[in-house]
This record gives structure tokens, C-alpha cells and sequence, in this order.
């Protein structure tokens, strides 16, 4: 590396996100630590039947099954006012 040249290797920490089980439900949070970034079930450690992920200001984002750790079935993208937008088949 040259002198004038930065070195753009940091030493980040990656923050884990605030974890909460709820009714069985896994659910994780935005960096804020107050709105909901993921729900579902964990079972045997893995993601199984369905999940849901959120936008910042708690929007829904995507959707879909999990089968075993593998996404299954319809999966369905949200757009920013949380209306479906796109829909995908994950063969399982």
C-alpha cells in the first residue's frame, strides 16, 4: 500500500440484534433495539414455517415458509407501504 493511500480495513464490531422469544416466536430487532426486524419460529435451531421481516419504520417487507432451514412455497416481497409488490415460488 502506498503512503497516500488509506487503509480501509476496520475493525467493526458486529452489534447482535436484541432477541426476544415470545409464545414461541422468535423475534429480532432493528439496531434501535425497539422496532421488529424478523419473526418466526426457530425449531432445532433453524427457521421453520412462517416469517416475516420489517422495515425501520415497521412496514413489511417480505414474507414466506421455511421447511426444515429451506425456503418453501410463496415468498412474497412488500413494497414501502407494505402492500405486495412480488411474488416468488421457492422450490422446497
Amino acid at each position: 500500500m502506498k503512503n497516500d493511500e488509506c487503509d480501509l480495513t476496520v475493525n467493526k464490531q458486529i452489534k447482535e440484534k436484541k432477541t426476544e422469544i415470545i409464545d414461541g416466536f422468535t423475534i429480532k430487532y432493528h439496531a434501535n433495539g425497539k422496532t421488529m426486524w424478523s419473526k418466526g419460529m426457530i425449531v432445532n435451531g433453524q427457521p421453520e414455517g412462517y416469517w416475516q421481516w420489517y422495515r425501520l419504520d415497521g412496514t413489511l417487507k417480505r414474507s414466506g415458509y421455511f421447511k426444515g432451514g429451506e425456503p418453501v412455497g410463496e415468498w412474497t416481497t412488500y413494497d414501502s407501504q407494505g402492500l405486495p409488490y412480488k411474488v416468488t415460488k421457492k422450490e422446497g
